[in-house]
C-alpha cells in the first residue's frame, strides 16, 4: 500500500481524501494556493506545499508545480478529487510518466469518456441505451436539418466537450434550429476550445439518474445502486438522494446489471458514474464521469462502502473485496450542497465565518472544511459543505434533514440553507414527484 499520497485539490473533497488516507495509515501531502494557506486540509495534512497564487490556473491547475510538490515530498500517488484536474487525461499521463500513481482511471478512459460523442458510441457498443440523436458531431446547419427531422422536435444541441450546462441549447421547432446551433457552438468554443456540437432528442420532464460503479484491475466490477440528481439549477445539481423515489427494484437491478457488464467490457478501473435521463420507464445515457462524484456520500451511506478507500486500494492494484451479491441498499440518504451564496439571487457570498456549528446526531454527516474564523476566498466554487443524512425510510431521512438544517449555523456569510428548508415545505418534493426542470420552475414561481 502507498505510504504517502498527494491530494491535488482543495476544500471539502481534499479533507475527505485526507480522512480516508488517515484511516488507512497513509500520510498525506496537501497542496494549496496562497489564498488557502489556512484551509483545514492544509492544517491536518502531514505536509503541505504552496503551488501558486490564488487563481486556480496558477495553482490548482498548475501541473508542473503539482508534480514538483509530489517529487520534493516523496509522494507515491496523486489523488485529484473532483473538478480541477480530475478528468484531465493529459494530467493523468504526466502523473504516470513521472513515476507516480494516478488514483483514477486510465488516461485513455478519461479521454474517451470526456468526449461525449465518443463516449456515446462506446457505451452503445457495450449495450447501454442512449438518447436518440446524431451519430457524431454535426458540422453545419444544413447537416443538422435532416437529423432533427429524423429525431423529431424539440431537439437539444450539445457541446461535444465540457459540461456544466455550457454549450447546450434547445430548438423547439425548425425555426429555432439555426440560432440554437450557432449559439451552442460559439459557447462551446469559448468555454472548451472546441466548437463541435451534436444533436439529441430533448426529453420533456425526465429524471436524472446515475449509477455508481467500482472496478478493479482484475476484471471485477460492481454497481452500487443509483442516485437521483434531478434537482438542478442551470444544469448544476443542488440536492441528491439514494435510492431514487422513481425506480423500483426491477428497474434498479436491470440498469445496474447492464452498466456493470458494460464497464467490465471496456476494462475500466476505479470509481465512475454512468449518468442517465429516465422517462416513462426508459433509461437514456447522457455521459460518464470518470472520477469521484460530489454526491458520492449518499451511496456510501446506504451501502456502507467507503468509495475513496476503494479508489486507493484499486489504484494500488488490490482486487475488490466485495462481490455484487454482497451489496445491499440500507435505508435512504439525502445530500444538500451548502453554498456560500445569496439564497435569493444566488450571488456568491465569500467572507469570514464568524460562527459555525455542525449538526450531529444519528444518521447525520457533514462533509465540510469550515471552521470559525475561516475566510472563504472569492476565487473558487461557492460550495462550502455537504449535509448528508440517512434514515430507515425516505420520510425519516426528510425529517432528519429538516432538523439538521435548522441546527446548522454558518455565521458571517449567506448560505443556501434557506432554499432547502423551503423545499422541505413543498408537497411535490416531499412526495418525490419532481424532474430535472422542476427546481427552476419552482424558483421562478417563488420569485414571481
Amino acid at each position: 500500500m502507498f505510504d504517502k499520497i498527494l491530494i491535488a485539490n482543495r476544500g471539502e473533497i481534499a479533507l475527505r481524501v485526507h480522512r480516508a488516507c488517515r484511516e488507512m495509515g497513509i500520510r498525506t501531502v496537501a497542496i494549496h494556493s496562497e489564498a488557502d494557506a489556512d484551509a483545514m486540509h492544509v492544517r491536518l495534512a502531514d505536509e503541505s506545499v504552496c503551488v501558486g497564487p490564488p487563481a486556480a490556473a496558477k495553482s490548482y491547475l498548475n501541473v508542473p508545480a503539482i508534480i514538483a510538490a509530489a517529487e520534493v515530498t516523496g509522494a507515491q500517488a496523486i489523488h485529484p478529487g473532483y473538478g480541477f484536474l480530475s478528468e484531465n487525461a493529459r494530467f493523468a499521463e504526466i502523473v504516470e510518466a513521472h513515476g507516480f500513481t494516478f488514483i483514477g482511471p486510465t488516461a485513455e478512459h478519461i479521454r474517451v469518456m470526456g468526449d461525449k460523442i465518443t463516449a456515446k458510441q462506446t457505451v452503445m457498443d457495450a449495450g447501454i441505451p442512449v438518447v436518440p440523436g446524431s451519430e457524431g458531431g454535426v458540422d453545419s446547419y444544413e447537416d443538422a436539418i435532416p437529423v432533427a427531422e429524423r429525431i423529431g422536435y424539440p431537439v437539444l444541441i450539445k457541446a461535444a466537450s465540457g459540461g456544466g450546462g455550457r454549450g447546450m441549447k434547445v430548438a423547439e421547432t425548425a425555426a429555432d434550429l439555426k440560432e440554437a446551433m450557432d449559439t451552442a457552438s460559439t459557447e462551446a468554443k469559448a468555454a472548451f476550445g472546441d466548437g463541435t456540437v451534436y444533436i439529441e432528442k430533448y426529453l420533456g420532464r425526465p429524471r436524472h439518474i446515475e449509477i455508481q460503479i467500482l472496478a478493479d484491475t482484475h476484471g471485477n466490477v460492481v454497481h452500487l445502486g443509483e442516485r437521483d440528481c434531478s434537482l438542478q439549477r442551470r444544469h448544476q445539481k443542488i440536492l441528491e438522494e439514494a435510492p431514487s423515489p422513481a425506480l423500483n427494484a426491477a428497474d434498479r437491478a436491470k440498469i445496474g446489471e447492464t452498466v456493470r457488464k458494460a464497464i467490465g467490457a471496456i476494462g475500466y478501473r476505479g470509481v465512475g458514474t454512468i449518468e442517465f435521463l429516465w422517462e416513462n420507464g426508459e433509461f437514456y445515457f447522457i455521459e460518464m464521469n470518470t472520477r469521484l462524484q460530489v454526491e458520492h456520500p449518499v451511496t456510501e451511506m446506504i451501502t456502507g462502502i467507503d468509495l475513496v478507500r476503494e479508489q486507493i486500494r484499486v489504484a494500488d492494484g488490490a482486487p475488490l473485496d466485495i462481490k455484487q451479491e454482497d451489496i445491499t441498499l440500507d435505508g435512504w440518504s439525502i445530500e444538500c450542497r451548502i453554498n456560500a451564496e445569496n439564497p435569493r439571487n444566488f450571488a456568491p457570498s465569500p467572507g469570514t465565518i464568524t460562527d459555525f456549528h455542525a449538526p450531529g446526531g444519528l444518521g447525520v454527516r457533514l462533509d465540510s472544511a469550515l471552521y470559525a474564523g475561516y475566510k472563504i476566498p472569492p476565487y473558487y466554487d461557492s460550495l462550502i459543505g455537504k449535509l448528508i443524512v440517512h434514515g430507515r425510510t425516505r420520510t425519516e431521512a426528510l425529517l432528519r434533514l429538516r432538523r439538521s438544517l435548522e441546527e446548522m449555523v454558518v455565521g458571517g456569510v449567506e448560505t443556501s440553507i434557506p432554499i432547502f428548508l423551503a423545499l422541505l415545505e413543498e408537497p411535490e418534493f416531499v412526495n418525490g414527484d419532481y424532474h430535472i426542470r422542476w427546481l427552476e420552475e419552482w424558483l421562478a414561481n417563488r420569485e414571481a
